[in-house]
Parts: structure tokens; sequence; C-alpha cells
């Protein structure tokens, strides 16, 4: 399968030009993406005398409208077309929509909306072919209006499967399946933009590659589930977009083989330095991500108070205990690790570690790094050892938590991590990385832009947690994630991925692989978590049991 790569409206105008100048028409990429439509709709329900309501703007979008209306009426359903702003002559897919007998309501024709209401009440689906992605915002008033009818169309709709759905007896009442054509109306598909009328798709059938903007929010929450679907433009006229969506296909790819003859050492041994007194679970939740990704060995390095509260949790791993103050680990820890790391195929250093000045101490001192004055228990404390010299390098490492926290209070930080590092920040904790006066909500603005420039300058591979997270390489590479789960906005779900991550790169992928393997993992065991919980209530200690299955369903 060929990498979704993610593109600019721009490009894909540039995209769409270049395949016709190499033979594939621009009539024949409509019929595609209009028979491509169709065939999402086809298997999402049995559409024979489903009753489809497909709303038909100008331009090629409209075009896309009307040939899929084609493809519907073909499999059985009873298709209705409502046009806004079309013009008649000369519209080849209008006169084959009408030459088929299907109704056409035309919106000049209907200025108080009422056919379009009596239409919508009895939709079982409704298709969005209004405006594609050269919107402009915001959207005219007569558009506005027309959307702003269909969206309390659809309210009623929805409040009324919920009762039904809530009251015995009350009859069942299906909200009807919003299926958009490229990208929702109203949706600027560069910046993730919104008009206020906008439709909440339940899917997004989007052509030859997703753009931008449907990645991101507000947009990103409008669009449902995004089909990328095949119309005949060439792969290799995008070969040189860097930015691509994680998909399990790619993904299973990258996945190591497990032999029969194979021993808990094939599967790479992982270092958890992790937990406090505070942030028990942190550590318990980093080692189940690790080993339900396949490792072969996990020991759990952490203070001694915690150990049997951790073990209680996680049978499986090995235990490393560190020195320690009051549950917190403390700088005399770092030649306990030292001398142990040498016997793993990767390190996680953060989860749950508290930022006590001990701990912080140990993590900058582990690093190498040169500290500042920093505030202790009596006042300011200068901390100005000297860095190590000829330390051993760690094994492959993963920082996370509050281990990029004691990263983010050192100037230059990033000159001491070793190559392959990978970085795992929320977008707080990526604000005071970057430093200087980042916010995090400058962080959200541009994630994918913030993420590649910071790997970019750091060296090191960093996923970018959220919504859509992201992963950067430092060569410029980055993945999206498709998965946008509020289940996941939940202590410990961090823990979790970080484990992963580390979990596969002892495997033996590289940082970033692993890093996108293990987020795409972790995503899809939301997924499930959520299709079998639903998603108010889900807990990070849903998803490691979730993990393997997602990885089957990976391989599949």
């Amino acid at each position: 399968m060929n990498p979704v790569k993610i593109i600019t409206v721009e490009k894909s105008r540039e995209l769409e030009k270049a395949a016709d100048e190499g033979g594939l028409s621009f009539a024949r990429m409509m019929e595609n993406a209009g028979r491509a439509t169709a065939r999402a709709v086809e298997q999402l329900l049995a559409p024979r005398d489903r009753r489809v309501v497909v709303l038909v703007g100008p331009g090629n979008n409209g075009g896309d409208g009307l040939v899929a209306a084609h493809y519907l009426a073909q499999v059985g359903a009873r298709v209705t077309c409502y046009l806004w702003k079309r013009e008649a002559a000369g519209d080849d897919n209008l006169e084959r929509v009408q030459a088929g007998g299907l109704p056409v309501v035309w919106a000049e024709d209907d200025g108080d909306h009422e056919a379009l209401r009596g239409l919508l009440q009895g939709a079982d689906v409704v298709v969005d072919a209004l405006l594609g992605v050269g919107v402009s915002l915001p959207l005219r008033d007569n558009l506005r209006s027309l959307l702003e009818t269909v969206n309390a169309s659809l309210g009623e709709r929805r409040g009324a499967a919920e009762l039904a759905h809530a009251v015995p007896g009350a009859g069942l009442m299906a909200a009807p399946l919003v299926v958009a054509v490229d990208c929702p109306t109203g949706l600027d598909s560069d910046t993730g933009e919104v008009d206020p009328a906008t439709l909440q798709a339940d899917v997004t059938v989007t052509f030859a590659h997703p753009k931008v903007g449907l990645l991101r929010f507000p947009g990103a929450g409008k669009v449902g589930r995004i089909v990328v679907a095949d119309i005949g433009i060439p792969a290799d006229l995008a070969a040189d977009v860097d930015l691509e969506m994680a998909t399990a296909e790619t993904v299973a790819a990258w996945l190591p083989e497990r032999s029969p003859s194979s021993h808990k050492g094939t599967f790479g041994r992982v270092l958890v330095v992790a937990g406090s007194v505070n942030y028990v679970g942190a550590a318990a939740l980093a080692g189940s991500g690790a080993k339900r990704v396949g490792a072969g060995l996990v020991t759990m390095a952490l203070p001694g108070p915690i150990q049997s509260a951790v073990a209680a949790n996680l049978a499986e791993a090995t235990y490393l205990l560190l020195p320690h103050d009051m549950g917190v680990v403390n700088s005399g820890a770092v030649q306990v690790v030292r001398e142990r790391m040498g016997d793993y195929d990767a390190l996680l250093l953060g989860p749950g570690l508290s930022q006590e000045d001990e701990t912080v101490a140990f993590v900058q001192t582990f690093l190498g790094l040169h500290r500042r004055e920093r505030r202790g228990r009596l006042g300011f404390v200068e901390r100005s050892e000297p860095e190590d010299e000829e330390q051993p390098a760690p094994p492959p490492l993963v920082v996370d938590a509050d281990g990029l926290n004691a990263l983010a209070q050192v100037p230059d930080w990033w000159r001491s991590l070793p190559p392959g590092t990978i970085l795992t920040p929320h977008p707080g904790e990526m604000a005071r990385l970057v430093g200087g006066d980042a916010t995090a909500a400058e962080v959200q603005a541009d994630r994918e832009g913030m993420a590649r420039r910071m790997a970019g300058e750091w060296g090191a591979v960093v996923v970018l947690k959220g919504a859509l997270t992201v992963v950067a390489a430092p060569d410029g590479r980055a993945m999206v994630q498709p998965f946008a789960n509020p289940g996941l906005a939940t202590a410990g779900t961090g823990d979790v991925l970080a484990g992963a991550i580390a979990g596969l790169r002892a495997q033996g992928l590289e940082a970033f692989e692993a890093a996108v393997a293990g987020a795409y993992v972790h995503g899809l065991a939301g997924e499930l978590a959520r299709d079998e919980l639903g998603e108010m209530g889900m807990v990070a200690g849903d998803l490691p049991p979730r993990l393997p299955l997602a990885l089957r369903r990976i391989r599949a």
C-alpha cells in the first residue's frame, strides 16, 4: 500500500493538474471520486431502499456528489438531489441523474427550505457535496442558512434517536449517516478553521490524500472517520511530501517477526526508571505498556517503598531498587542505573518520577546536563557539579513526563541527548521544552509544524501527544496518528504510551518507527476500549490488556 501523504489544498490542485496532463482527465477523476463516495456509503450500510439526500453545490465537489448519486441509485438507494447554485447547462453528470429518473430539487425554488426539511426528516443518509476544499470563510448568508436548516433537522433526528434508546417503547428513529465529500462544507482544508454552520460528518471521504486541515482542530472534530479514496492520481506525484498519516499497513510492515524458537532475550529488555511515592500508578502503567507490546523482559527501576504496590499490578516484571529520599529517587541512583543499563535494549526515563529537587538532580546528572541554580528545601542551592566524563551511553532512550520537566530546566538541554532519543511531551511539556514565552496554545495552533521544527533543532524524535498525535523525526519525516479519542484524555494514558514505545524500541525498531508504531498501537487500543466501554469513564488501565488485541488487528 502506498503511503498516505497529508497535503495542502495547493498541493492537491497541483497533483490533479499533473495527473490531468499525464492522461487522467479531470472528468475521470470526478467519476472516480463519486464512485468512491458511493462505495464508502455501501460499506457502511446496505443502500438498497435507503433514502439518500445528496446536497449538491457548484463546481467539482457538487459534480462528485452527482456521480455518487448515480451510483447509489444503481445499487437500489432512493436518491434525491438537492441543488444549490448549480448551473444545469452543459452538466453531463446532472443530465445523467435526471435521465435516470432521480428527483431533483432546486434550492432557488425552495426559499423557506420546506422541501429540504421534508427530505431530511426521512433520510437515512445525507451526502454533503456542497463546497469542497477551496472554501472561503465565512460562508455566504444563503449557504449558511441552508446549512443551519440541515443542522437543525439533523439535531432533531439525533435527539429523537437518543430518546428512542432511552425510553422503552418510544420506537426507533435512527439519525441519518452524514457523509462529507472531500471535506465538510465550511471547513478550511488548510487551517482547520470552520464556519459555525459547518455540518458534523460521520465520515469524510477525501480523495487521493487527506488535506492537512482535516487533521487540525477545530476542523478535525467535524470530519468523523476519514476514508482516503484512490481516484487514480499516481502516488509518485506526491513523492516530495514528507508529512504522512500513520496506517495499520505501515505499522504492520515494521513490527518484528516472532519466531517459534525465540526466547525472552529475543524480544528485547526494557529498563523503566519511573515512579515515586505519590505516583505509583505511573510506573505500573508504563511497565504494562512495555510488556503488552511484546517486550521480552521489563525491569522496573524505582524507589523501594513503592515496589510492592507496583508488583501487585505488574507481576511479570523484575525490579531494581533505587536510592531514595522519602519515596522519591535521589541523585544516588545515577550510579545504580548506569551500572545496570548496559544489560538493556531500551531505557524509559520519567513516568511518575516527581519534580522533587533530588529527583530532578538525578535526571540531569544521569543525562550529563549542566544544571542551573534551583530552589532546595532550605533556599537556593547551587548545583554545579561538572558533567561526568567518559560515562557510558545509555541504551536507546525514551524520555517522558517528569524526565522532560527536568530537561526543560536546563538551557540547551538537547545538546546532551544521545542520538536516537525519543521525547514524548504533551502540549504543556512541549511548551516548557521550547522555552521562552512558548505556550501550550501556540503548540496546539501548529502541532505538525512545531513538532517538525523542534525535532530538527533538538536532533530527537518528538511524539507530540494529544488528539491526532504527531510523530516527527530530525530528518523531516512526520506522521500524524488518525485517532482523536476523548476517552484517552485521562491520567496515565501517556505512561502506557511511553511504555509501548520503549517496548517496541527494545525489539529492534528504529526510533522513528518505534514512536509511530507505539502511538498507533496505543491509539487503536483506545478505540477498542471506547467501542467496548464508551469514552466516558475509560481509564488508563483499560489500555494495556487491549494492546495485544490492537497488534493482532494490525497484523491481520
